[in-house]
């Protein structure tokens, strides 16, 4: 299942995506994030959808990458479509006993369902295109006016790209640990859910060791180079925006801004 999961993962390429400052594509995922929430008419939809399909266009990332994280994710998407299919108050389309799906049970369904994965495409998207070191730069470089204040930027920048970086090593050794638990005849589709949940300790139990082992290793790297934090520190590439990142961040607010009128607007979906 881990082995799936696209956030964190790098896609090399040399796209304009790949070339543009991680200051913008951090704040264009988060204007995308908030779009998302916003809108709520079949205009959205088709303007959340233009975005991705140019983007990902643009990026020069294979397609499949991005259908490949939303299929590790969806037990918490077949989750969400359960709870909002069978316990959302409307009328009735279909009822046996207590049990019944109603036309708002199916509408929000659909919608929050397609929600999750616009986000997890999106999301996904923004990590393909930056390495974990650019993405390290851009959150310490973007948010570094909060160190005024005593805020350390840095090490909040270092532990969530380290955190990134790990979730497609975990899913590496996920892989290998379950391969290892059926090469000594262990079942993990068998049985009820129960059953099946405690057939995961033979994995979980390893991978939350080794997770650890990797990290006490990582510490000690970084205390063997002399690691102090970021203060006086330089970089090697410093960030400095170009041509092409100033258009990004006016494309932005372009965005938000038809968002904003279309929730305004509050245009209903069809269905």
């Amino acid at each position: 299942m881990l082995k799936n999961i696209t956030l964190g993962q790098y896609y090399p390429g040399d796209s304009i995506i790949h070339r543009m400052d991680p200051r913008v594509k951090l704040l264009a995922t988060l204007a995308y994030i908030v779009c998302v929430f916003l809108f709520q008419g079949l205009i959205g939809w088709i303007l959340l959808t233009a975005i991705l399909v140019i983007l990902t266009k643009l990026s020069g990332v294979p397609f499949r990458m991005m259908v490949k994280g939303v299929r590790a994710l969806w037990p918490l998407l077949a989750i969400t479509a359960f709870f909002n299919l069978f316990f959302t108050q409307g009328e009735d389309l279909w009822r046996l006993g207590v049990i019944h799906i109603t036309d708002a049970g199916l509408h929000q369904a659909i919608f929050y369902a397609l929600r999750l994965i616009y986000l997890i495409m999106g999301s996904s998207l923004m990590t393909l295109t930056t390495s974990p070191n650019k993405l390290t730069d851009g959150l310490e470089k973007g948010l570094s006016w909060m160190s005024r204040i005593g805020v350390p930027v840095h090490e909040i920048a270092l532990m969530m790209s380290i955190a990134l970086r790990f979730i497609p090593i975990l899913g590496e050794e996920a892989e290998k640990i379950k391969k290892a638990q059926l090469a000594r005849g262990a079942d993990f589709d068998e049985g009820n859910v129960i059953r099946r949940a405690l057939a995961l300790i033979p994995i979980l139990v390893p991978l939350f060791v080794s997770a650890f082992g990797r990290a006490q290793d990582l510490s000690q790297a970084m205390d063997a180079r002399c690691y102090h934090g970021g203060e006086g520190r330089t970089k090697l590439h410093p960030l400095v925006y170009e041509r092409r990142d100033w258009i990004g961040y006016v494309l932005i607010a372009v965005m938000i801004a038809v968002f904003i009128l279309l929730r305004i607007r509050d245009l209903p979906l069809p269905f």
